[in-house]
């Protein structure tokens, strides 16, 4: 006798409508072939390479722009072979761990400011900081793209970076809550500034407390009353909203603040050879953009600071830089300890330096 149960299956399946069965079985067979489609296309068809692009100040100023132009003209140029994802205002990381970030690659390209490489590539690098070195943008040029910029980039490259090229920001100024016209206003006040052995030495000098801290917490220390004031562009202050929260900016052009465009080496130089020619000259027609507008864009920083009506600004007269810049003179023979002399040599020094 036959025990086996009887087969239900088909008693328990919806009965579906002859019709509705043969367009179900076409969605079937049509979604299969997609889907082997699909697998043939990823098969043939490699994934874009990635270049995390990474930077701490907002998109709106001329380094935002160069970063967002570079993106669009290396994925275009090389026909999607490449994505360029911009992570700006420190979304990714901030000032002191970005360098960290690119040596792990965890990111393979920064425009960092030159004060941050000295970490790196050695004190040299600290020069730039040197207060009224610069008597113009065009001086600060004539350092960064003759033998002293090339020699400069190349000490970083056995700590696995490669640099590519100087971006411009422009000279920095001043805010507090107090006006600074006089070195002694400067006495007792907390000023922050970037990771520097140069900077603070120069705000010693001016009898101020320095503060080293990043830039997307600036704003928040000065609301709280942690920093008294701050040292910056006219760039970032107005894109970082830090008009806000002082009352007074002293248009000092005390310092010059540079960018340099680096990548991580292993991850450059495993590129293909075409594919980084192209990507080559993308940045070269970047920076050839950042750097033609950087000083309109300060002008217009400084201008919209005015209108704000937030800020008493004070421009220094010839006898009030003259104070600063004797009292800031001791910062250049304590950079002796640290940069070397070749560096300082190919440097213009201004009248009233210490040679």
């Amino acid at each position: 006798m036959n025990t086996a149960p009887p087969d239900t299956r088909n008693a328990l399946r919806p009965s579906l409508p002859a019709t509705t069965r043969r367009y179900l079985v076409q969605w079937i067979a049509a979604a299969a072939l997609c889907c082997a489609v699909a697998g043939s296309v990823s098969a043939t068809a490699p994934s874009p390479i990635i270049i995390q692009f990474s930077h701490v100040v907002k998109p709106d100023t001329a380094k935002g722009k160069a970063a967002l132009r570079f993106k669009q003209l290396a994925e275009s140029r090389t026909g999607g072979k490449v994505r360029v994802e911009v992570y700006p205002d420190s979304q990714l990381y901030k000032d002191r761990e970005e360098l960290d970030a690119l040596r792990l690659g965890a990111v393979q390209m920064l425009a960092t400011s030159l004060s941050k490489l000295a970490g790196l590539g050695g004190d040299d690098f600290l020069a730039f900081d040197l207060p009224f070195l610069f008597p113009d943008r065009a001086a600060y040029r004539a350092a960064v793209d003759g033998p002293l910029g090339v020699s400069l980039l190349k000490k970083l490259e056995p700590r696995g970076i490669k640099g590519l090229a100087f971006w411009d920001n422009g000279f920095k100024v001043f805010t507090a809550n107090r006006p600074l016209q006089g070195v002694a206003d400067f006495k007792g006040l907390k000023i922050r500034v970037q990771a520097s052995k140069v900077l603070v030495a120069q705000m010693r000098a001016l009898g101020s407390q320095e503060s080293v801290s990043p830039l997307i917490d600036v704003r928040a220390d000065l609301t709280s009353g942690k920093l008294d004031g701050q040292e910056n562009t006219p760039t970032n202050i107005y894109t970082q909203g830090l008009h806000d929260v002082q009352s007074h900016l002293t248009v000092s052009n005390h310092g010059y603040l540079a960018y340099a465009v680096i990548v991580n080496k292993a991850f450059w130089e495993k590129l293909p050879a075409e594919l980084r020619a192209i990507l080559e000259g993308a940045l070269r027609d970047a920076t050839t953009f950042e750097n033609s507008i950087a000083e309109a864009d300060h002008h217009k920083a400084l201008d919209r600071l005015k209108a704000s009506g937030k800020l008493t600004l004070h421009t220094l007269t010839p006898h009030e830089a003259a104070q600063w810049r004797n009292a800031m003179a001791p910062v250049y023979q304590e950079a002796r300890n640290w940069i070397s002399a070749e560096t300082l040599a190919a440097l213009p020094v201004l009248p009233g330096a210490p040679p």
